[in-house]
């Protein structure tokens, strides 16, 4: 994780939250539900966050991977989400289930297949979440259709027919097929791999994502 190096970020990202909303330049989204979530023209990014986003961000993911709950849970992941939710960043996701064939067992493909029927059901962020705070073990293989709907349970509004039906059957293999094969034609070197406005940058401690972020002129001054 990233050394720290004082409370630049962090002061920062408090003084720029503090001018968007007093100028009104972005309003942000009151919920996770009301963060625009949609299938990118590749067929296999999943884009969340405002077409408008200052900045956008890559991130490459695999649910299986230990290193990349520690990202979402105790790193940059929560930062990501506010800068997200504020509309100054849109992240474009692309979910690798590589895991699988190192470790055995299909945890990794259920749990891309299930994220992709979340995004048909617009609750794509929220489930992204309660999966990677639940993450079983990356040895135990424990992302099952029985806990993927238990876990589908915690999100309002995502159980129902079409979305049960699509976790048990595997409605989308071939998204998670393709969204492999763009994970391995990547640059991504493993997971997690975040990209910045296309330029790759270490793992994040939760405060400093803001350095990289696009902010406005006037901040360069401080």
């Amino acid at each position: 994780m990233k050394v720290k190096r004082g409370i630049q970020g962090p002061v920062i990202a408090a003084i720029l939250g503090l001018f968007l909303l007093a100028c009104g330049v972005r309003s942000g989204h009151a919920t996770d539900a009301d963060i625009p979530e949609s299938l990118g023209a590749d067929g296999t990014t999943i884009v969340v966050g405002d077409e408008g986003a200052g900045t956008t961000v890559q991130l490459f993911e695999d649910l299986r991977c230990p290193a990349c709950q520690e990202f979402e849970t105790q790193g940059a992941g929560a930062e990501l989400h506010e800068l997200t939710q504020s509309g100054s960043v849109q992240v474009h996701y692309t979910l690798a289930s590589f895991l699988d064939g190192k470790l055995g067992g299909n945890g990794s493909k259920k749990a891309v297949n299930a994220l992709r029927a979340a995004l048909a059901e617009g609750r794509f962020v929220e489930f992204h979440q309660v999966l990677y705070a639940n993450q079983p073990d990356e040895a135990v293989d424990g992302f099952t259709n029985d806990f993927l709907l238990k876990m589908a349970s915690r999100v309002e509004g995502l159980r129902g027919p079409g979305f049960d039906g699509a976790v048990r059957t595997m409605k989308y293999q071939t998204f998670v097929d393709a969204s492999e094969s763009a994970f391995q034609n990547s640059s991504a070197r493993g997971t997690p791999t975040l990209k910045v406005s296309g330029v790759e940058r270490p793992e994040f401690e939760n405060g400093y994502l803001a350095d990289y972020i696009e902010k406005p002129s006037w901040i360069s001054r401080l």
